[in-house]
């Protein structure tokens, strides 16, 4: 790793296949076609963000064209064709960004150019970054090229995104899928950085870097630049410190949320969020690492097992594996669903935060959640137990919070006001009639495309014409006339079109009978510039 670039990811990027991290078995495997001559017209590299494509891209082109022979590829003193290769200007190697040649006539003109042969050294080679953002005309041009290409010229193909690439173009060239670097792997390579550098950095700081690179060698390194770049006093770079540099809130924060969630302890859980929050962490951000603590309570035995620990430092997992002893597997279970579909809320609704403080006091409401998280000493209170039985009837369906005024802890009596039943949609629009809720029956009618219609549920796709105040309206109104707390929820779902949309429909069709009736022509033949307007249906059956 010879490069002068002062920052690590450029600094260490591999030059040879010795210096792969990861990928050994992939080099091992281009190196030995290339050994035995059985090199393909094109190779096809695949995988995550920074596990070394074009890196790799850049060794094959390397070993093809080096002057002192594959077998003695330059390691240390590069010869002219490795140099030049090495800072992306050798004239027979071309570094294509796919993403700004995505174009048939890009395609074209490499084409014509690639008939003629190499300048300098044995094979001409196109590298296509982000190779998925092709158009279809340019994957169409590419194919007969790309099947039999001359004997000089091959093709390295890079993307992130495989489905995305034609499966004729895949069946054309030799597939590799670069695969995540293992976390033990890449702590010891940023290690190994992080002493050539003399950088000081404690080991948790560093398996930080590790979690938040998700397996790319490449995020690993640029997020250990900004940690060393950070100690310009010759400071250690702690877990601390690492945190607030990387925007990665304290996974103890998070943990106590889940201990007060438990408990119903409503204040506190809200206060911890917004503690959270503050700090800059993005609610999708947040929910995403509620999933991950979800997942490590459900499956604490398992990770004890494999002894993994660069996602909880000692203290957490002893934390996590008290909770998971307390809880059911049932209302994780639970937990889990509320949280995706809260995730897909985010992208719908005006105020995320919101959204996630109202996510939170929902899972607290949840059916028989309570009854998992008493304890034996409030079992054994009797007073107590009335409350928490008559609670359970309050919460006997999941409360949408943010649809109701204050839940009020008095039970009413079966003796009080009667109830109203609404069987359906169709119901409910003539209820609003009767009671002469005229914007409501407007906005069913006109903005409000169906998913299902349920006793207690009505769930509508979004639209972007239905009021603002509409779901809440509707909440009081169902609550005031049925005496039942109703759930009104949004849906990604396409639904049924609306009911005026509906009779425009229905209209519309039958103006298309009438104009294909015998009459309405024999009127057009007499009347040439008549126009239908209306129609009314002749209610005589003799006529």
């Amino acid at each position: 790793m010879t490069n002068n670039s002062t920052v690590l990811a450029l600094k260490y990027r591999p030059v040879n296949f010795d210096q792969l991290i990861g990928q050994e078995l992939i080099g091992e495997t281009i190196y030995n076609s290339i050994k035995l001559n059985k090199v393909p017209n094109a190779y096809l590299l695949t995988g995550i963000r920074g596990t070394g494509k074009t890196s790799i891209a850049r060794i094959i082109a390397k070993v093809l064209n080096c002057k002192n022979g594959f077998e003695n590829l330059c390691k240390d003193n590069f010869c002219e064709n490795c140099e030049a290769i090495t800072n992306s200007n050798h004239i027979d190697i071309f570094e294509l960004d796919a993403a700004s040649q995505s174009s048939v006539e890009n395609t074209r003109e490499l084409i014509e150019f690639s008939r003629y042969a190499p300048t300098s050294s044995k094979y001409k080679i196109y590298i296509l970054d982000e190779c998925h953002m092709l158009s279809k005309q340019a994957w169409a041009s590419l194919l007969k090229t790309l099947e039999e290409p001359p004997e000089y010229l091959k093709f390295i193909f890079a993307t992130t995104e495989i489905r995305k690439v034609p499966i004729t173009i895949v069946s054309r060239c030799q597939r590799f899928d670069l695969s995540r670097i293992k976390s033990d792997q890449l702590f010891q390579f940023i290690k190994k950085i992080t002493e050539k550098e003399k950088g000081r950095v404690t080991d948790e700081a560093l398996k930080l870097i590790v979690k938040l690179s998700e397996g790319s060698v490449r995020d690993a390194l640029s997020l250990l630049d900004r940690g060393l770049l950070s100690n310009s006093q010759g400071e250690e770079l702690d877990l601390i410190k690492a945190q607030k540099i990387y925007g990665y809130f304290d996974k103890s924060s998070l943990i106590e949320l889940f201990q007060n969630l438990f408990k119903g302890d409503e204040n506190k859980v809200i206060n911890i969020y917004r503690k959270i929050y503050e700090a800059g962490v993005e609610p999708k951000i947040f929910l995403n690492d509620f999933l991950e603590i979800l997942y490590f309570i459900k499956n604490i035995s398992s990770i004890k097992l494999d002894g993994t620990n660069f996602s909880l430092n000692d203290d957490e997992f002893n934390a996590i594996d008290k909770i998971s002893r307390t809880i059911d597997p049932k209302d994780i279970i639970l937990f889990w669903q509320f949280t995706i579909e809260t995730i897909d809320e985010l992208d719908i609704v005006a105020n995320p935060n919101l959204c996630v403080e109202m996510f939170l006091v929902r899972l607290m409401y949840l059916k028989d959640f309570k009854d998992s998280v008493i304890t034996k000493d409030k079992l054994d209170n009797t007073n107590n137990e009335k409350k928490t039985s008559a609670s359970n009837k309050i919460v006997d369906q999941i409360k949408n919070i943010a649809q109701q005024d204050e839940i009020k802890p008095k039970i009413k009596s079966q003796e009080t006001t009667s109830k109203l039943f609404i069987n359906n949609f169709e119901e409910l629009i003539e209820l609003c009639i009767k009671k002469k809720e005229i914007k409501l029956k407007y906005e069913l009618e006109s903005n409000v495309n169906l998913v299902t219609f349920v006793e207690g549920r009505i769930e509508i796709a979004f639209n972007e014409n239905l009021d603002k105040d509409f779901i809440k309206e509707l909440s009081n109104k169902l609550y005031e006339w049925t005496n039942t707390r109703w759930i009104i929820s949004l849906s990604k779902k396409k639904g049924l079109i609306s009911k005026k949309q509906e009779e425009k429909t229905n209209k519309d069709k039958i103006f298309d009978n009438v104009k294909k009736n015998k009459i309405y022509n024999t009127v057009l033949e007499i009347l040439p510039d008549a126009e239908l307007v209306e129609f009314k249906k002749n209610e005589h059956k003799d006529d």
